[in-house]
C-alpha cells in the first residue's frame, strides 16, 4: 500500500476530508482508522526486533522541528503501533538524519539498546555511507577527495565551506566518483567520511563547482518541480548494533522523473 504522503492524490484526499469533517477530532478519528502502512521492499528496507530502516521520500522531516510538520519518526511510531497492536506508544529512536529535501536510507531504533549502540556507530563513523547525486556538469577531476572546514549559520540554515581551518569550523571529508552521464545530467557517487549538516551539498558546490540539481540553496539555478534535490542516500554498510551481523542496505531510487536516466546504473551498482 502506498503511504498517504506519497503522490498528489493524498493531498486531495485530506482536503476533501477537511471539508467533510471540519473538526480536528473527527479528522483524527478517520486517520486512525486508515493508518500509515509501508510496502515491504519499497519504503521499508529492513526490519527486525531492533531496527527499522526506511527509504525516506524527499520532503519528509526525519525528526520534528519548529514547523510542526509530522516527521518520519512519528509516522514510524504509528506504523509500529498498528502493526504490532501496541496499546501504548511504540519506541522509535532517531540516531541520524538526512536533510528534508533528500531521499534515501534512514535507520531508526526500535529499542533503547539498539539506539545507544547506533549512536556510537554514527558518532565514530563505523560504517560506509554511499550517496548518489545528480549535477548539471561533470566534476573535474572525475574522482577525488574533498576536505573543507564547515561553519553553519543556524539563523539562515546555511553552511559555508572553507578550504583551510577557519574559526569553529568542523573538518569535513568525502570522496566522490563520476559514475557517468545520465541524459543531460551527470551521476556522482559520494562517500562522506564525516557527517556534517549539508556537507555533501556545500562541498560539491564549493569544492567542485557542481551544485546538486535542484539545490538552489547551494548554487543550482532552478528548483525541481517537487522541490526536492537530486541527492539520494543510496547505500549503508554497517554492523548490526545487537546481533553484530554485517548489513548492506540499499535504497531504490525515487519514482521522480529526474532520476529516470540514472536507473540504469542501479543494475551495475
Amino acid at each position: 500500500m502506498r503511504p498517504p504522503w506519497r503522490g498528489p492524490g493524498c493531498y486531495l484526499a485530506f482536503w476533501r476530508l477537511e471539508l467533510l469533517f471540519p473538526q480536528p477530532a473527527l479528522r483524527l478519528f478517520c486517520r486512525v482508522n486508515r493508518p500509515n502502512l509501508w510496502a515491504e521492499g519499497q519504503e521499508i528496507i529492513f526490519e527486525d526486533n531492533h531496527l527499522l530502516v526506511i527509504n525516506k521520500p524527499a520532503g519528509i522531516l526525519v525528526q520534528g522541528d519548529e514547523t510542526g510538520d509530522e516527521p518520519l519518526s512519528k509516522k514510524a511510531e504509528e506504523y509500529l503501533k498498528f502493526k504490532y497492536k501496541k496499546p501504548g506508544a511504540a519506541f522509535v529512536g532517531v540516531c541520524h538524519r538526512i536533510d528534508r529535501p533528500v531521499s534515501g536510507i534512514v535507520v531508526l531504533a526500535k529499542t533503547s539498546k539498539a539506539l545507544s549502540r547506533l549512536n556510537e556507530l554514527f558518532r565514530d563513523s563505523q560504517m560506509r555511507k554511499t550517496y548518489w547525486a545528480l549535477t548539471s556538469k561533470p566534476p573535474v577531476p572525475e574522482q577525488g577527495k574533498l576536505v573543507h572546514w564547515l561553519v553553519k549559520d543556524p539563523m539562515r540554515n546555511v553552511t559555508k565551506a572553507y578550504p583551510e581551518r577557519h574559526g569553529q569550523g568542523q573538518r569535513s571529508e568525502l570522496s566522490y566518483e563520476l559514475l557517468g552521464p545520465a541524459a543531460n545530467r551527470y551521476l556522482l557517487q559520494v562517500n562522506p567520511v564525516t557527517g556534517r549538516p549539508h556537507q555533501i551539498r556545500v562541498q560539491l558546490s564549493t569544492g567542485l563547482g557542481t551544485p546538486i540539481v535542484g539545490d538552489v540553496k547551494y548554487g543550482f539555478l532552478n528548483p525541481l518541480p517537487d522541490v526536492s534535490i537530486a541527492l539520494h542516500a543510496r547505500q549503508l554498510e554497517l554492523q548490526h548494533p545487537v546481533t553484530k551481523e554485517a548489513l548492506k542496505l540499499v535504497a531504490p531510487l525515487p519514482d521522480a522523473p529526474h532520476w529516470d536516466a540514472a536507473r540504469a546504473f542501479s543494475i551495475i551498482n
